[in-house]
């Protein structure tokens, strides 16, 4: 079911749209849950180490797919926003070409590569092999991740977020059953939960495919939108990648960071492995509220609704800061008693390194909330490139933290390095933010000044 996003309350129609959205972004968690609850159950502490210890270079490498997906379908919100049907339906046929030279790039540098990421991450000897093992896998099953994500990023463009969440909650059901099959019952070890992860998504992509093809009657391609059309591709490119590199950046920042928690060893690995899990979970409606403001920004600057952008990204963001308080009452009352899903309770340091973490990183929850809604806000209106300097931002304070105060302060600089970096990234957004709007919009300020001068005159 397509959602036009361009008329009524903008809060509402924002809110209706994040509903299913984050559902199916807790359901996505849950496959990353689901592989770390049994593999550190079935297979032990090492081996959820080994697991956790992939999430930053995973996000690296998937970030970077899932977020070009993402990117790339912006420009067929704007033109369903702008009521161009046609354009919808040639520039979704070359999402095609797009979608498979990308997953071909990834391959390419993951089959070479992976070992020395792993490698440049002071990755522990310990866990090493378990590690290559689970994200090699990962890494050359990234056409299953590309088939999704794309094929639901076009139907959130059409502002249909419910159908992806469909098939995303099957295949979640699909990795659990295949998690215990491969790893209790085959004694497959983590390439089980590899495998699990990679065919599950391979399920819900292939759903996903089928049920455009079938339901959505503006997704009916013709032969002729096939053929390769250059001109689309690099507009479509030039949205997407910079948004792809966007979490390619910040993951640069989490690989350097993870370096220095690797260097403390395994227990701080498990730790900040279990607190992220947890966290994840937590700061999901603010990640769904960003990939929200993506489609939603996308309509309206199709539409030429510049002040109903700035309407919808100010109410979410009020609306984002009530659940900022709610989500640091849970990770402080609650956040160390989940974290023992993936964690012996017996493990008592770990665990009070855990709460340590999401405590901190709860307090600075407003300043996330913020990265989330104004960067891709800025995407969804075609400002990937500059929103991509945010990203810079993250990656230099993270650098900062990880190379100037863990070696001195230890774990409670890792703490702090995450919200360091929302930090920088904030400030730089915000001011971005300005200018676009004022660029697009330049009679609202005239307006808002002339308000306040006749004001003053009262």
């Amino acid at each position: 079911m397509t959602r036009d996003m361009t008329t009524g309350s903008p809060l509402k129609s924002i809110l209706r749209f994040c509903v299913p959205l984050l559902i199916g972004n807790l359901f996505q968690q849950f496959y990353n849950l689901a592989d770390s609850i049994l593999v550190g159950r079935i297979l032990g502490l090492n081996a959820f180490a080994a697991v956790g210890t992939t999430g930053a270079l995973s996000f690296l490498i998937l970030g970077f797919a899932t977020g070009s997906c993402s990117g790339l379908a912006i420009p067929i919100a704007q033109s369903f926003g702008a009521g161009d049907l046609e354009s919808v339906r040639r520039r979704t046929a070359q999402l095609v070409w797009l979608g498979f030279g990308i997953t071909a790039i990834i391959r390419l540098i993951c089959f070479f590569w992976t070992d020395d990421l792993l490698r440049l991450m002071n990755t522990p000897a310990e866990i090493f092999d378990d590690a290559y093992r689970y994200i090699f896998i990962v890494f050359m099953g990234v056409g299953a991740t590309m088939l999704y994500n794309l094929s639901s990023a076009v139907l959130r463009s059409l502002g249909d977020s419910r159908t992806p969440l469909h098939f995303l909650i099957a295949a979640a059901v699909v990795n659990v059953i295949l998690d215990i099959v491969f790893m209790k019952y085959l004694h497959c070890g983590v390439e089980g939960a590899a495998w699990a992860t990679v065919l599950s998504q391979l399920a819900s992509g292939i759903a996903c495919l089928v049920y455009m093809a079938k339901k959505i009657p503006v997704l009916n391609l013709h032969h002729d939108d096939m053929k390769p059309d250059w001109k689309r591709i690099c507009y479509m490119a030039a949205i997407g990648i910079p948004m792809g590199l966007q979490f390619a950046i910040t993951a640069v920042g989490a690989i350097i960071l993870q370096g220095a928690v690797n260097g403390l060893g395994a227990q701080a690995v498990a730790a900040v492995s279990a607190a992220s899990k947890v966290h994840n979970v937590v700061a999901a409606p603010l990640e769904t509220c960003g990939i929200a403001m993506a489609t939603y920004c996308g309509q309206n600057l199709g539409a030429g609704q510049y002040a109903r952008i700035r309407r919808g990204i100010w109410s979410t963001t009020a609306t984002a800061m009530i659940y900022c308080a709610l989500a640091f009452v849970f990770n402080y009352s609650a956040g160390r008693s989940m974290a023992t899903l993936f964690v012996s309770p017996s493990e008592v340091m770990i665990l009070q390194d855990v709460q340590k973490y999401l405590v901190i990183q709860s307090v600075f929850y407003p300043m996330l909330a913020v990265i989330f809604i104004f960067r891709n806000g800025l995407q969804g209106m075609g400002y990937s490139n500059q929103a991509m300097m945010a990203g810079v931002s993250e990656l230099i304070a993270r650098a900062l933290v990880s190379f100037g105060l863990v070696s001195s302060l230890g774990f409670t600089a890792v703490c702090y390095a995450n919200p360091v970096a929302w930090l920088f990234a904030d400030g730089v957004l915000l001011i971005l933010y300005t200018r676009v709007m004022r660029r697009l919009d330049p009679i609202r300020p005239q307006e808002l000044k002339a308000r306040k001068l006749a004001k003053a005159q009262r």
